[in-house]
């Protein structure tokens, strides 16, 4: 029942973010938690407190309008006080000029107690770095920018 009501809420929160309500997210999140996604670009890097994580999810909002994700599957497993989950998505968004962009990859979380103390994003950071590239040269230079740690 437990791994159930947990997989509920995740995937809620993939729903908010599709529906583009990213305002709530950094509420699930512990005051203290790692939050990192994996490559060299705008949105990768590692944030450790409730306000870098919002921005992040601000600067992701800005820089890929339009994200949508497709679930393929959610892994849940550990008990309340350690949870440990994965899921396994495919997403698109929109790109400058309308074109849509996608890629391909899975969240790894670790909850405590119903929040979440670590949440690392991994996806192909070559396809998403050449996406932000060409946002940038679009005219929106944050696209570029220093990972907000």
């Amino acid at each position: 029942m437990y791994h159930a009501i947990v997989k509920r809420k995740l995937l809620n929160a993939f729903a908010e973010l599709n529906a583009g309500r990213y305002d709530g997210i950094p509420a699930q999140f512990a005051a203290a938690h790692r939050h990192c996604m994996v490559g060299d670009h705008a949105l990768g890097g590692e944030r450790r407190d409730l306000g870098a994580t919002t921005r992040w999810y601000g600067r992701l909002q800005r820089l890929l309008p339009g994200l949508r994700f497709e679930v393929d599957g959610v892994w849940v497993s550990g008990w309340p006080w350690c949870t440990r989950a994965v899921i396994s998505w495919r997403d698109r968004f929109r790109l400058p000029g309308g074109r849509e962009g996608s890629n391909v990859g899975m969240h790894e979380f670790e909850l405590r107690w119903g929040r979440v103390s670590a949440l690392t994003v991994h996806c192909d950071t070559a396809r998403l770095a050449g996406y932000l590239a060409e946002v940038a040269a679009a005219g929106q230079p944050e696209a570029l920018a220093e990972p907000i740690v």
